[in-house]
């Protein structure tokens, strides 16, 4: 059964296409056919964080308009990963094309993920319309947790089960020395059960994908945070966890 899922965050500027663009390469990288569908109509970014811009030839406006056949508008960006771009828009992609459209394609792959544009306006309509599952990406900062608790309230009304958080930017030492929020303390202000944490990267936060040694191209936050959606793992990732962990061995050593 193809898995729906929106990823949102409410606010910009916290890494919610990154996100998307490199949760669909980790999840590629474990055979899963996934489709990446760029939901930011005419403000598009997946296909510049996915560096293939310049090999889109037609996209989902030019199929709204029938310029175009939704297969044209697939374009393969890597082994078991697509793209559906949107790089222009039209009054004829409406949420009810948007929707349809999805659920005429798929059927062909194992995952869709929809990156919602931020806001709560008619494009977050449109990107969650035809969505099963949610995942709402945010930083360890008042104001997007803020955020992130109403576009979480907002997906309750939509009817949406399974939402989940990925909390971006999370830095060990800062959580440690309690500067910002920990990823546990954003799940309860949310709402929303932790699916995973990506730690501060300054390659992530560039707006690329991850490129690393060995055959992976992604890094073990969205490594981690796939194997927990796709069921593999069945504890989320914490990546300030473990430093939690080692200083309380060193607590109980001294004590």
């Amino acid at each position: 059964m193809t898995r729906v899922i929106v990823i949102t965050s409410g606010k910009g500027g916290v890494g919610k296409t990154t996100c998307c663009a490199n949760l669909g390469r980790a999840l590629a990288e474990r055979k899963k056919k996934t489709l990446l569908i760029e939901g930011d109509i005419g403000l598009n970014n997946l296909d510049a964080t996915l560096c293939v811009e310049d090999g889109i030839l037609y996209d989902i406006s030019e199929y709204a308009a029938g310029k175009a056949t939704l297969r044209q508008c697939l374009l393969n960006v890597g082994e078991h990963l697509w793209l559906l771009p949107a790089t222009s828009s039209t009054t004829a992609l409406t949420a009810t094309f948007f929707s349809e459209t999805v659920n005429k394609i798929k059927g062909e792959f194992e995952y869709l993920l929809i990156d919602s544009p931020a806001g709560l306006e008619e494009g977050f309509h449109r990107a969650v319309s035809c969505a099963q599952e949610a995942l709402i990406v945010t930083t360890p900062h008042v104001t997007c947790l803020r955020d992130g608790y109403k576009t979480a309230r907002v997906l309750d009304g939509y009817g949406i089960k399974k939402i989940g958080i990925v909390v971006n930017r999370v830095r060990e030492d800062w959580v440690m020395k309690k500067e910002i929020i920990s990823p546990g303390q954003a799940s309860e202000i949310i709402g929303k059960p932790l699916y995973g944490t990506i730690p501060e990267d300054d390659e992530i936060n560039l707006g690329q994908l991850v490129r690393l040694s060995g055959g992976q191209t992604s890094s073990p936050g969205f490594r981690h945070l796939a194997a927990f959606i796709d069921g593999e793992e069945k504890k989320a990732y914490d990546c300030a966890e473990r430093r939690n962990g080692l200083k309380l061995k060193f607590m109980r050593w001294l004590g």
